[in-house]
């Protein structure tokens, strides 16, 4: 909004010089040229056939300045922005209206100094821009109040009053329409064939008059409606007030700036006391800051010996560091050649009790044959007896008679048949036992089999330092308590049980 207020302080300037006539208007080929040179030097795209849209309900006619403004805000004051040379802009201005603004027969300056005191001026400038300096003056009908007829008059609108007149020349004078606060301008509809009405209503009379177009009739309405506002408030025209509020700021700021000059005056006094207290404090400050420098020398003479003390540490801690991490090393190389080593030893375990699970199943397949083969003897030592009785029997009765011999001899073919049966029976006994004997060889076959990989694994076991001991099968006798443990046997109590065995063994065959 500032950047909008500054830019049309210029733009107002340039717009009034164009206004040749002093009528509060230009014309539209003026305004295009204006408008194309304020988008040029803007740096804005010029659309040049915008104003001939914006205005084309208007009649060939000139422009005021309430017809221009919206569109100026529209199509150049709301696509600005703040990126051209203000100067170039200021200067486009200031070359339309100089030829107003300046004499230059008793100008006594340069041009560019006068083009610098006009920028002065808009930059100091407190009005806003466009001023509502309320002067109206144009053709309208007017519907009189005793004849009711339309008449065209002159009027000229001023603060207090609306002059009408027969013509522009402002000769004759028909009459005032008197304004003030308790007055009112409205808009009327089209009638009796007029068009744009709009009626003024004082406290004794009311005018109904009719324009040209609604643009001056929104014009007209504006401005007398602007009027009746001043008077209401009772203020007088806007630039007027402006300029008494320009002149008792000015005498204000005048005051302030004497009673300024005293405080500074004061205000330089208590300076120049300040300034003697100050370069006390300076020659105290310059002391303390060598006193302080020198500490600090101090300091960081100190702290380099520390950094050098702390570097040594430093270098001593990373060789003790590495020296632990080379030691960390060793020991987590020992430590997997250990687990190496326990991972092989439970491996070796592992098959040890396989293979003593094989001599386990192997010494039960032996106890259950040798219980066959005990089993068989005792059926063949019986079955022998009974022959044995038999055969005594036979030879008693023999011995007897000879009369019964017949007899006899019929009892002892049926007991031969009988001892022939028992024959065949022993004889498949017989095979029986050599087929258990056989089973009973080849169960001893696997038991040395067995103990042979138990001695193999015993020494392997013996070899890796005695970390794991045998678990050896025990005796059938009762449970012996060695220094190896429970249920083990040396070599010689095995070879005592061998050959027990084979003595029993021996005996049925020298029975037979």
């Amino acid at each position: 909004m500032a950047l909008r207020d500054e830019l049309l302080k210029s733009i107002w300037h340039a717009f009034t010089a164009l206004d040749v006539d002093k009528s509060g208007k230009v014309s539209k080929s003026q305004l295009k040229v204006l408008s194309h040179n304020l988008c040029t030097v803007m740096r804005i795209p010029h659309d040049p056939v915008a104003l001939e849209e914006h205005f084309k309900d208007d009649d060939e006619g000139p422009v005021s300045t309430q017809g221009y403004m919206p569109y100026l805000n529209k199509f150049i004051l709301d696509k600005v922005q703040d990126n051209f040379n203000r100067q170039d802009f200021n200067r486009m201005c200031w070359t339309l209206c100089a030829r107003k603004n300046l004499n230059r027969t008793h100008l006594l300056i340069s041009d560019e100094d006068a083009f610098k005191i006009w920028c002065i001026f808009n930059f100091l400038s407190e009005d806003k821009y466009p001023l509502a300096i309320v002067t109206e003056e144009g053709y309208m009908m007017k519907k009189g109040h005793k004849r009711k007829n339309w008449t065209e008059r002159w009027f000229l609108l001023k603060l207090n009053s609306i002059s009408y007149y027969v013509s522009e020349d402002l000769a004759e004078k028909k009459g005032d329409i008197l304004l003030d606060g308790n007055c009112c301008v409205e808009s009327l509809p089209d009638k009796e064939g007029k068009k744009c009405l709009f009626y003024v209503k004082c406290s004794d009379k009311s005018y109904e008059i009719s324009v040209s177009d609604k643009k001056r009739k929104q014009e007209w309405i504006q401005a007398i409606q602007t009027c009746i506002s001043l008077l209401k408030l009772g203020r007088p025209a806007p630039h007027r007030e402006s300029r008494q509020k320009r002149r008792v700021l000015r005498q204000k700021q005048q005051a302030e700036q004497e009673e300024l000059e005293l405080r500074m005056k004061e205000l330089q006094t208590a300076n120049e006391d300040k300034q003697q207290e100050l370069e006390a404090m300076r020659k105290k400050l310059e002391e303390a800051a060598a006193n302080a420098a020198e500490e600090e020398r101090r300091l960081l003479q100190t702290q380099t010996e520390q950094q050098d003390r702390y570097r040594v540490d430093l270098e001593r801690e990373k060789m003790v560091r590495q020296e632990m991490e080379e030691q960390v090393a060793q020991k987590s190389t020992e430590l997997e050649q250990y687990l190496q080593r326990v991972r092989e030893l439970e491996d070796m375990y592992h098959r040890l009790e396989d293979a003593l699970e094989e001599e386990r199943s192997a010494r039960q397949d032996e106890e259950m044959v040798r219980r066959l083969q005990a089993r068989l003897l005792e059926e063949e030592a019986t079955k022998r007896a009974e022959l044995e009785q038999i055969h005594l029997h036979q030879q008693r009765a023999i011995s007897e008679t000879e009369a019964e011999k017949q007899e006899l001899e019929k009892e002892g073919t049926a007991k031969e048949n009988a001892l022939q049966a028992a024959m065949l029976q022993l004889e498949q006994l017989e095979s029986e036992r050599q087929g258990a004997l056989e089973q009973y060889q080849d169960v001893m076959q696997k038991l040395e089999d067995a103990a042979n990989n138990t001695r193999t694994w015993k020494h392997k076991v013996a070899h890796h330092e005695g970390l794991v001991r045998l678990i050896q099968p025990g005796s059938k006798g009762p449970q012996k308590i060695t220094n190896w443990g429970p249920a083990a046997f040396t070599d010689a109590e095995l070879s005592l049980r061998k050959k027990d065995w084979q003595e029993r063994k021996n005996r049925p065959a020298q029975t037979q």
